[in-house]
């Protein structure tokens, strides 16, 4: 099993990478299948126009996502890890306004009016994920010329209908074995990384390295820096801006008050033992508040609920609050939370509409307690203990955004989230490594409980937080 820490950590554009940046690159996927020639519909003649709908999470929560505008930015060429923010909204507005789009590549200029050709499908989703978008294309007498149906399936992975369908079709158990020629370290569960650790004498972090450079070449620091300097980056926007959030609810920015009294306090030596909480949650929040304002960031492994803010903040916490940091510690984390949110992605899934917030926040927490834990020079075994720690005490969260919109309760669940991988990073360095339950127990808990949650209370937002708000 192998995802790369590049899988892992995309920078890309919030408010949600399965909502904002799945759909802007599935609609990326289809005009390239179109500039590809594609395989046409019998009798088609001259392609020109193209539609989408949206099933699910996708539309029951698309608009507080801001899904209509992927798709849009998507379909006019666009990608989320590029994408200028000031041309993109000169083209959507264009988009909305003629009714046409001009992707380039050769296709030249289709019909597409938002108002009429996206369509938010609120019945029951498509049977292959929550996260569901259909693409289709019509030939100058309205004809059908090509169609595909999209997943987005979290942390702005996207599959097509028949590349979900091989995937479980696939009932070999997972071997080691099976990979051994391509990676040196194919580990696909934590029994088998501590095994290999184990056997091998290295840490998780140059266990992942190695298996980065079979892929990507001996030159990857530079690319995992860039990673980390995006979310640095991230954190700064979000501690300079003030304001109210967009989306309806009239959410008030809070990170550049927080951040101004904690530096007054610092100056003012007015610091309480509890301050650190305080510190980690600040930078959280700093980058929730730029995800949910559509801004850039990485997703860690996902946007919005997730990750975004968590591991973020806990590396900002490393660097500036631990005492022991070391050369390469940042990217030794970076490489270490990968490895651990690989495991969840592989053996579960880190998508809310799928298994709730547990499968975003708690991974992302895992991934940061483990990166952490691997920093501060936890031994493999303590670095699992830390893992299974902070996602363990995620298990049941469930994902009901108010209004859609990744801001009530999903800014301040990153800053929880964030404490909690520090206080399990902290527990399993103070141990020995034994512990009771195993990650890999703990991350088919979730998967199960994911299973059994109610619909309701992942992504829809038709229960929980999202139909319990104070009245107006």
């Amino acid at each position: 099993m192998f995802l790369s820490v590049f899988d892992i950590f995309k920078i890309g554009i919030g408010p949600s990478s399965s909502h904002t940046m799945g759909p802007m690159t599935a609609a990326a996927r289809f005009l390239d299948d179109l500039r590809g020639g594609a395989e046409r519909f019998p009798g088609a003649g001259r392609l020109a126009r193209v539609t989408a709908t949206l099933h699910g999470s996708l539309a029951f929560t698309g608009k507080g996502h801001a899904t209509d505008r992927a798709v849009i930015l998507g379909l006019c060429g666009l990608l989320p890890d590029t994408l200028d923010p000031d041309s993109a909204a000169a083209l959507e507005a264009e988009a909305r306004q003629t009714g046409q789009i001009a992707p380039g590549g050769g296709l030249g200029t289709l019909k597409f009016d938002p108002a009429t050709d996206l369509v938010f499908d609120y019945g029951l989703p498509l049977e292959g994920h929550a996260n569901g978008l259909v693409l289709r294309a019509f030939d100058t007498a309205d004809n059908p010329y090509y169609a595909q149906t999209y997943y987005s399936v979290g942390g702005g992975f996207v599959v097509t209908e028949d590349e979900l369908r091989r995937k479980n079709e696939d009932t070999v158990p997972f071997r080691a074995e099976k990979q051994a020629r391509d990676f040196p370290y194919p580990f696909g569960t934590a029994k088998e990384m501590i095994a290999m650790g184990t056997a091998s004498g290295k840490t998780i972090a140059e266990m992942k390295r190695a298996n980065e450079m079979a892929v990507h070449g001996r030159d990857i620091d530079a690319k995992i820096d860039h990673i980390w300097q995006a979310m640095d980056d991230c954190i700064e926007r979000g501690l300079a801006k003030e304001g109210i959030l967009p989306g309806g609810l009239k959410v008030r920015r809070r990170a550049k008050a927080i951040h101004e009294k904690l530096l007054t306090e610092r100056y003012h030596n007015r610091v309480q033992p509890h301050q650190a909480n305080d510190w980690l949650s600040v930078y959280a929040i700093a980058v929730n508040e730029e995800n949910a304002a559509g801004g850039r960031v990485v997703t860690s492994p996902t946007d919005g609920a997730a990750g975004a803010g968590v591991v973020p903040a806990v590396l900002r916490y490393y660097r500036d609050h631990c005492i022991g940091t070391r050369e390469g510690g940042i990217r030794d984390f970076l490489l270490v939370a990968a490895a651990i949110g690989g495991l969840i992605k592989h053996n579960a899934s880190i998508s809310g509409a799928e298994v709730g917030c547990q499968g975003e926040v708690g991974s992302a927490s895992a991934m940061a307690a483990a990166g952490l834990c691997a920093a501060l020079g936890g031994s493999n075994e303590k670095v699992e203990n830390a893992a299974e720690i902070a996602l363990e005490h995620h298990l049941g969260m469930t994902c009901d955004p108010a209004a859609g919109l990744v801001q009530v309760p999903c800014i301040e669940r990153n800053a929880l989230g964030a404490i909690k991988a520090v206080s399990a990073a902290s527990l399993a360095l103070r141990g020995d490594g034994q512990h009771f339950m195993p990650l890999d127990n703990c991350v088919r808990v979730m998967l199960e409980t994911g299973r059994d949650m109610s619909n309701k209370y992942k992504e829809t937002s038709t229960g929980g937080i999202a139909v319990n708000l104070p009245g107006c």
